[in-house]
């Protein structure tokens, strides 16, 4: 049984098969071994209130971003709409794009970064390799930096494979380290334990209505984050 805990959500979109909403940092998407009150949970509970529906809610999980992480996550309200969503994340035809905060300008400021990750569960941290390796799978991320200031950098990610920690530990690599992100190398915490990290759009055919659908969450406001809103 999860903690109860109220999570405050911002839907921003939702239809008869898919609903997504803003994720705030610190929360998770799916239930780990903490316990601890999920947004998947939060997403379950608007769904049965706003639609007084008896007994358990469809929701499923189609996708997640880290806990210390913001920004657009989709969820699936039918079986349908799960399945066939699925099917266009493992096809990589859905397009995301984040936004993150670095205090080191990149060098060059637009480029492509290909490495070779694996990840260590029994840590929870992903190795950067340079070449193949047993384990290791390709991992590709495209960026760009679109302003600066006071020393902080704001960059416009695009994740073309989804490793996990994939954009965290490609920028760190770069000597880039995200704001925050104590696991990839920065050297301190924000006030919230976050990290300058945001899905703030995705994009895609929706499956069943054949149209086109981009959704976008807006950035947050507090933090590092305001030099730029």
């Amino acid at each position: 049984m999860r903690k109860r805990k109220e999570i405050h959500i911002q839907v921003i979109y939702e239809d008869n098969h898919y609903i997504a909403v803003n994720k705030p940092a610190g929360v998770l998407v799916h239930g780990d071994e903490t316990g601890d009150f999920t947004l998947a949970d939060a997403v379950k509970s608007y769904i049965k209130d706003r639609y007084k529906k008896p007994g358990d809610v469809f929701l499923g999980v189609i996708h997640r971003i880290d806990r210390p992480v913001s920004g657009v996550v989709l969820f699936a309200r039918t079986s349908k709409g799960l399945t066939r969503m699925n099917s266009l994340f493992q096809d990589r035809k859905v397009s995301k794009k984040y936004l993150a905060v670095v205090n080191q300008k990149p060098d060059p400021l637009e480029g492509t970064l290909t490495h070779f990750l694996a990840k260590d569960n029994k840590k929870n941290v992903a190795r950067v390799h340079k070449s193949e390796k047993k384990g290791a799978k390709n991992s590709i991320t495209e960026y760009k930096l679109v302003a600066g200031l006071s020393g902080y950098f704001l960059l416009e990610i695009n994740p073309i494979t989804g490793r996990p920690h994939q954009i965290r530990i490609q920028l760190a690599t770069h000597g880039c380290p995200i704001v925050g992100d104590l696991k990839y190398g920065y050297s301190r915490p924000t006030q919230n334990k976050s990290i300058c990290l945001h899905c703030n759009k995705l994009s895609f055919e929706h499956p069943i209505k054949k149209t086109h659908i981009e959704i976008e969450a807006d950035m947050p406001t507090k933090e590092y984050w305001s030099f730029f809103v």
